[in-house]
């Protein structure tokens, strides 16, 4: 992990416990989903395979893919309005994430 007083290091392997430790991460502030904040953490902060066995550990432990965030999106409609998310968008599908007009119809 980087921060002030660490270098940011770029293409560290994570291992299976760093991954999951992304679980435990609880919102700040009542109103917020977990699962959201969760899926939304672990895509700013992994490299697209690691957020992929991420999206594994997440469903095994019965976590919602269809989660949404304050704005009423749904992890997979934040993560396709950035250009270079395809393989984290990918990964959400294979796993049956889907987008707010997915989920609501």
């Amino acid at each position: 992990m980087s921060g002030p007083d660490k270098p940011k290091v770029i293409g560290e392997e994570w291992s299976d416990e760093r991954v999951r430790s992304f679980l435990a991460i609880e919102p700040a502030a009542p109103g917020i989903d977990a699962d959201f904040l969760v899926l939304h953490k672990a895509y700013q902060a992994m490299r697209a395979g690691d957020f992929e066995r991420l999206i594994g550990f997440f469903v095994a432990a019965g976590r919602n893919l269809n989660a949404v965030g304050e704005s009423g999106e749904t992890i997979l409609d934040h993560i396709q309005a950035h250009r270079r998310s395809t393989e984290y968008a990918a990964a959400l599908k294979a796993a049956g994430a889907k987008t707010r007009a997915e989920a609501g119809s």
